[in-house]
C-alpha cells in the first residue's frame, strides 16, 4: 500500500536540506539573482556536505544526483528508496531558492540521467563529477525525437556534429550528456545519449543566456563540431532497437520529471507561507473551519491555493514512490510534472495579485518567486507536451497516432 506522507526515515534530510535553504539559499537569494551568471561560491561548501550525507546513508539522494532504479524487479519489498529521498530534499531546498539548488556542484540533470541509465562501469567513472544535460536544440524544443545531432560510429568512438541551447549549468559542469541520433532516418529509436567531457576538442560553448528568472544557474549554448566521444561513454544500449523505439533514453524523464515537479512544489510552499504572512498582517483570516463562500475573497483564494498545492505534492510522491519499486510511472511523472509546475506558476502570480505592491516590489521575495516559477511549467517537457503524454498513456495511443 502506498502511504503518500514523507517517509520518516527521511526526517533528517527534510531537516537538514531545511537547514541549508534556510542559512545559506535564502540569504543570497536576491544577491545571485540580481549578479547573473556569477557563480554563487557559498555553495562550494555544500559539495562536501552532500558528500557526507549520502556516505551517512540515512540521508542519502539529498540532491538531484541521488535518483537511481529502484529495487530489484523480482523483489516483493516496499521501499522508499533513492527518488524519494532526492524529491524530499529537492522540495526542501527549493523552498530556499530553485536557480540555487540548479548551481549546487554535482546535482546537475546530467547526474540523474547517469544515475538513471548507465552501467556499473559508467557510474563508478562519473562518480562525483557534475554532469549537465542537453537535449533542446535551436530547431527541436519539446519534441525530443526531432533531434538533429548526429553520432556517427568511427572505430572505438563516435562522432558528434550539431548544436544544443538551454543547457543548465553547461557551463559549470564538468560533464554534459549530450541526446543524439545515430540515424535520422530511423527517427526515435536512434536517439542515444552521450557523455562528453568538457574541454572535448569541438565542443565550445558560444554563449550564456539572459533569463527572466533562475538568474543564479548558469544557462550555456553549445556547438559540437566533429567531437570525438569513446564509444563507453554511451549511456544505456548502444544498439537501436525500433521495436523499444525511444523507452531506453527517455526512461531518464520517468525520474527526473518527479523532480522538477518537486522543484516547484518547493517554490509553491514557499509562496504560500509568505502569502499567508502578508495576508495575515493585513488583517485577513483563515479559517478552515468554516465555509470557503462565508469567508473574504482572499481567504477564499489562497485555501483554493492551498488545495492545488496539496494535490501537486501527492502526485509527485506516487510517482517518485512508483520509481522506487520499479512500477512504470511514465503517466505519473507527467500528470506529475504538469500539475506542479502549473500550480506553481498560478499560486506565484495569484499571490502578486493578493499581496498587491508588496508581492511587485523588490522588497519581498515573491516577485522573484513569480518569475522563478515559469521555468518550473517548461523545462525537462513543456506543460502541453506533459498533457500530451498523459493522453497518449490513458487513450493507448502511439506517438505517430496522438501529435
Amino acid at each position: 500500500m502506498i502511504n503518500l506522507e514523507s517517509p520518516k526515515k527521511f526526517s533528517a534530510l527534510t531537516m537538514q536540506a531545511h537547514q541549508v535553504a534556510k542559512e545559506i539559499f535564502r540569504p543570497i537569494s536576491r544577491k545571485y539573482d540580481l549578479a547573473e551568471h556569477a557563480y554563487p561560491k557559498e555553495l562550494d561548501m555544500l559539495a562536501s556536505l552532500l558528500d557526507g550525507m549520502t556516505a551517512g546513508g540515512g540521508a542519502a539522494g539529498a540532491g538531484a544526483a541521488g535518483v537511481g532504479r529502484g529495487i530489484r524487479e523480482d523483489s516483493d519489498e516496499n521501499r522508499n528508496g533513492s527518488n524519494l529521498s532526492s524529491l524530499v530534499g529537492v522540495m526542501e531546498l527549493c523552498w530556499g531558492d530553485v536557480g540555487l539548488l540548479l548551481s549546487m556542484p554535482r546535482q546537475g540533470l546530467g547526474n540523474s540521467a547517469i544515475a538513471s541509465v548507465a552501467n556499473e562501469e559508467q557510474l563508478e567513472r562519473f562518480k562525483g563529477r557534475w554532469a549537465a544535460m542537453a537535449i533542446t536544440e535551436p530547431g527541436c524544443g519539446s519534441d525530443s525525437a526531432a533531434i538533429r545531432t548526429t553520432a556517427v560510429k568511427d572505430g572505438d568512438d563516435y562522432i558528434l556534429n550539431g548544436e544544443k541551447i538551454y543547457v543548465t549549468a553547461g557551463d559549470r559542469a564538468e560533464l554534459v550528456v549530450v541526446w543524439a541520433t545515430l540515424d535520422k532516418n530511423i527517427g526515435r529509436a536512434a536517439i542515444k545519449s552521450f557523455v562528453v567531457e568538457k574541454g572535448t576538442p569541438g565542443f565550445e560553448l558560444v554563449r550564456l543566456e539572459h533569463k527572466l528568472g533562475i538568474r543564479a544557474s548558469d544557462t550555456a549554448a553549445f556547438v559540437l563540431k566533429d567531437v570525438r566521444v569513446p564509444a563507453k561513454n554511451l549511456l544505456g544500449d548502444p544498439e537501436v532497437n525500433v521495436e523499444k523505439g525511444f523507452a531506453g533514453v527517455m526512461q531518464t524523464f520517468d525520474n527526473t520529471r518527479p523532480l522538477v515537479a518537486g522543484m516547484a512544489l518547493g517554490l509553491t510552499r514557499a509562496v504560500l507561507e509568505e502569502t499567508r504572512r502578508v495576508l495575515e498582517a493585513a488583517g485577513v483570516v483563515i479559517d478552515y473551519s468554516a465555509p470557503v463562500i462565508t469567508q473574504s475573497a482572499a481567504a477564499a483564494q489562497f485555501i483554493g491555493m492551498e488545495a492545488d498545492y496539496e494535490s501537486a505534492r501527492l502526485l509527485t510522491l506516487q510517482a517518485a514512490w512508483m520509481a522506487d519499486n520499479r512500477k512504470p510511472n511514465s503517466l505519473q511523472a507527467s500528470m506529475a510534472k504538469a500539475k506542479a509546475g502549473r500550480t506553481c506558476v498560478d499560486v506565484a502570480l495569484k499571490a502578486i495579485e493578493l499581496c498587491g505592491s508588496i508581492g511587485y516590489s523588490e522588497t519581498s521575495l515573491l516577485e522573484k518567486w513569480a518569475r522563478d516559477a515559469k521555468i518550473l511549467d517548461i523545462f525537462e517537457g513543456t506543460q502541453q507536451i506533459q498533457q500530451l503524454i498523459v493522453a497518449r498513456r490513458l487513450l493507448g495511443k502511439s506517438s505517430a497516432e496522438l501529435r
